[in-house]
């Protein structure tokens, strides 16, 4: 009989429709809620995307997962609560959890443990710590979804389990040509970084019942993936390169990407069409849309939407397609740029954008990244043009400052979205970011003539579970600071760097824990709250860092 691997992971879902995700041991047939669809195979692997349809709005509706006519999920003796789709109600409530970098380690010492304490502690699993809460909450008040914004899993920082297997697989006697022994070196160890990340019974039981949405970011490949031309011209010359980069394009289209698409999306997709429908293993067929897709970022869109209510989120990828020539530096291509205005156009009570990247830094950091891509374009000749390639990778000067094309374009996205020539004006604009390892608000001001009705906020969440040890938090403090925004702003200027079209500041941050975010959306109003991880007498819990209004009705 054919065994459930990993999942069901609960991913798309609107009012009337969702899809369920789910690895398999053997080719079978999958069949949830009376829906049926047959594994498809890469290298020896089998997968299933299951769409739900005819759903109705607003309801809570339990599920079970059969393989082959047999009941798989949930197992006869789960003592969890049951897995149930909760659809989206288009007047109800819209609560999104979000947070990016999470490390994947057992709950237990020395991993629960500080840097500080011990060099293999990562602290307490904020994604863990919202699971145990909604085991002991009621389901009302679970999230309606929850935004995975980049680095689910480190391919280059792999949990023990997945270091055992690499060394049982590869041995201590590899060739200088393999990849490190502590990194992934492709699809298969990838697939075993999915099964640690997801497969914890309590995270399981979480993805199971929760919609969720996922993004990629460099740790998904590898530290400052894609940060510059230069940078990918290196790893390229590594021999082993090639088959970490294809297995991570693999694997996150079918572990991440195609579940954060809709049926109809599902329907449309041609790469998705020919997997399901071919004959035996399509790994081949895989990994060529992979090669493509690495060494061409036009055709290949990574970003998706999808509409939760009277809400609009768009997931759009900062990583996978860059343009890194070398007269031009953009986080988009221009086909993708135009999908995602186009997907920012239209009346919606609050319009919010997700990226793994922040779009606004502290101010003293914007303007050392926006130095950093001046100089590296010839603003201070040719000498310094090599010196600030070197600095952009050292110091991973890899934001939306350091790519002022995209930059310019999402600033006069905002403004258009918020002053309503892009349809009704929405109750709030919210940008969501992680990847920094500290959170913060950041309030977002306009010159007055632009019009901005909206309220425009950004909102940044990281880690789940990565903390930065006491010095970098320290240095960041200082980037941060007063002192840090002089010096940057000095360097931009004396790089002819003009000051951005808008306005920032603080209002709350940085924070240096473990921790899970949350947007709440109630018709036009908006409040964002902050929560840490904490752990006392065996007892791990959230504690609530800020809760603050962001709009109002």
């Amino acid at each position: 009989m054919p065994e459930l691997i990993l999942g069901p992971l609960m991913r798309y879902a609107s009012g009337t429709e969702a899809s369920l995700w789910v690895e398999t041991d053997a080719p079978c047939e999958v069949a949830i809620l009376g829906r049926t669809q047959r594994t498809f195979e890469v290298a020896g692997h089998h997968y299933a995307l299951v769409c739900i349809d005819d759903l109705e709005p607003g309801a809570v509706c339990e599920y079970e997962v059969m393989l082959d006519g047999e009941r798989v999920w949930p197992a006869a003796d789960s003592d969890f609560p049951p897995s149930a789709i909760g659809t989206f109600d288009p007047n109800g409530k819209v609560d999104l959890a979000f947070a990016s970098c999470r490390v994947s380690l057992p709950h237990e010492p020395p991993y629960t443990l500080s840097k500080d304490e011990d060099e293999r502690g990562r602290e307490v699993d904020a994604l863990y710590v919202l699971a145990r809460q909604m085991l002991a909450g009621d389901r009302s008040d679970f999230p309606e979804a929850i935004l995975m914004l980049g680095d689910q899993i480190y391919a280059d920082e792999v949990p023990p389990a997945v270091a055992e297997f690499i060394e049982e697989r590869r041995g201590p006697d590899r060739s200088p040509d393999e990849a490190p022994l502590d990194e992934v070196a492709d699809f298969e160890e990838y697939t075993r970084l999915y099964w640690e990340a997801w497969g914890d019974p309590v995270i399981r039981w979480l993805l199971s019942t929760v919609s969720s949405s996922m993004v990629f970011d460099d740790h998904d490949m590898h530290d400052d993936w894609n940060i510059s031309r230069s940078w990918v011209a290196d790893m390229r010359r590594k021999p082993w390169w090639r088959d970490r980069i294809l297995g991570g394009f693999m694997s996150y289209w079918i572990y991440q990407h195609i579940g954060n698409l809709s049926p109809g999306e599902l329907a449309e997709n041609e790469l998705y069409q020919r997997v399901i429908s071919a004959e035996g293993d399509t790994a081949e067929m895989l990994r060529e849309f992979a090669a493509k897709a690495d060494e061409e970022s036009a055709g290949t869109r990574w970003s998706t939407y999808r509409d939760i209510g009277r809400t609009r989120l768009i997931m759009m990828d900062s990583r996978g397609g860059r343009v890194l020539e070398e007269d031009r530096r953009s986080i988009f291509d221009d086909d993708e740029w135009d999908w995602i205005v186009d997907k920012a156009t239209g009346d919606f009570d609050h319009l919010v954008i997700g990226s793994s990247l922040p779009f606004l830094l502290g101010q003293g950091l914007h303007y050392v990244e926006a130095w950093n891509e001046a100089v590296c374009d010839g603003a201070w000749g040719k000498l310094w043009t090599n010196l600030g390639e070197r600095i952009r990778r050292a110091a991973d000067l890899e934001h939306w400052a350091a790519f002022g094309m995209s930059f310019e374009r999402m600033t006069k996205l905002l403004t258009e979205v918020g002053s309503g020539e892009r349809g009704k004006a929405p109750g709030s604009i919210v940008l969501l970011g992680g990847d920094v390892h500290h959170a913060y608000l950041t309030e977002v001001a306009f010159p007055r003539s632009a019009g901005v009705k909206s309220a425009v906020y950004q909102a940044v969440c990281s880690p789940m579970r990565n903390p930065l040890g006491n010095s970098e938090q320290r240095a960041l403090r200082v980037a941060t600071s007063k002192v840090g925004y002089a010096i940057g702003r000095g360097l931009a200027r004396m790089a002819g760097v003009v000051d951005p079209g808008l306005r920032w500041r603080f209002v709350e941050g940085p924070l240096f824990n473990n921790q899970m975010a949350t947007l709440k959306l109630r018709g036009r109003a908006a409040t964002v709250r902050l929560d840490k991880t904490t752990s006392s007498d065996d007892d791990l819990e959230f504690e609530m860092v800020f809760e603050r209004e962001l709009a109002r009705e």
